[in-house]
């Protein structure tokens, strides 16, 4: 073979070669341009998938924190058969020289904030009774202690006409057992702190049952608490109870505002001094109305002028 030919053969063969490679690096750049563009349009798709627009939610409202809405209990169920003057079972002792004694009890305190510190700005011993656990008994209790007047513990216990009527939160009822039943006055004793006594709120059908009522004393004996008895039944047997375990004890003469008139709220009023100047004390029960408060400051200086106000436990006596 010819130089010539040689020289040719080989530049065809190189020749070759060279057009293998370009069809390899054309392919090759296809072949990348074309990941590439999947890679982009993965990414866009990606992209759009994970920001499409999402149904619009309703925005959740951030809750805004009132005062919670209160209910107060019903402030009393009354005898039905009131029995005025109040007879002893026991001679009544002579009343001292000077004014008789009078005790002004105002029940159902701690729901009621404004009238109660109406009451407190009068010039006047009074004793508040006040509900365990009461939304606003905190307050209360500490400007009458600053004022002078005493607190009592204002004691739900089951009425006759439970369920239709409710006596309110942590109240005593008859079906509690003995356990549950001190167990739930001890709350409501350690509720409302450094009282001087109790009285029942209701309770027409606890203070008829005696062993209910010695669990109870039983319990005010220990704390060296007194009792007042709302007297909601002529059937209570407070007073024995009292008498048998030798607690402090006294009991409601006159409720003064159980008919919302001005004219009868002024003849209860009338009707506590006169027993007052029969027995040389007496104990009225009234409630933190609007009215109640209008009526007693209005007959304030003619009731101080025939009686002198004192707290309730300078009225409760244990009974011989």
């Amino acid at each position: 073979m010819t130089t010539k030919r040689k020289k040719r053969k080989e530049k065809k063969i190189f020749s070759s070669k060279d057009k293998a490679k370009k069809t390899y690096l054309k392919k090759a750049i296809t072949g990348l341009s074309l990941l590439m563009l999947l890679v982009l349009v993965a990414g866009f798709l990606a992209h759009h998938l994970l920001l499409r627009k999402q149904p619009v939610q309703p925005a959740k409202k951030i809750p805004i924190h009132k005062t919670p809405a209160f209910k107060t209990p019903v402030f009393e169920i009354y005898p039905k058969e009131e029995k005025v003057l109040r007879k002893p079972d026991y001679k009544p002792k002579p009343v001292p020289k000077g004014l008789p004694k009078v005790a002004i009890i105002i029940d159902d305190i701690g729901y009621e904030r404004r009238v109660a510190e109406k009451f407190l700005s009068l010039d006047a011993v009074l004793t508040f009774s006040v509900f365990p656990n009461s939304p606003f008994q905190q307050r209360i209790i500490r400007k009458a202690r600053a004022k002078g007047f005493e607190i009592m513990l204002h004691l739900p216990m089951e009425p006759d006409e439970y369920p239709e009527v409710d006596p309110g939160p942590d109240a005593l009822l008859t079906s509690m057992s003995p356990d549950e039943l001190i167990d739930q006055l001890n709350k409501n004793l350690d509720a409302v702190p450094l009282i001087k006594g109790v009285n029942n709120h209701m309770g027409s059908k606890m203070t008829t049952e005696s062993t209910r009522m010695y669990q109870i004393f039983s319990v005010l004996k220990k704390r060296g608490l007194f009792f007042v008895d709302s007297r909601t039944t002529p059937e209570s047997i407070c007073k024995p109870s009292a008498r048998l375990l030798q607690i402090p004890f006294a009991q409601r003469d006159v409720f003064l505002d159980h008919v919302q008139e001005p004219a009868f709220i002024r003849r209860q009023i009338k009707e506590l001094i006169r027993i007052a100047e029969i027995h040389g004390t007496a104990i009225g029960i009234a409630h933190p109305h609007l009215i109640t408060y209008e009526i007693f400051r209005e007959e304030l200086p003619e009731l101080q002028k025939k009686v002198r106000l004192v707290p309730a436990s300078s009225i409760v006596q244990i009974i011989g």
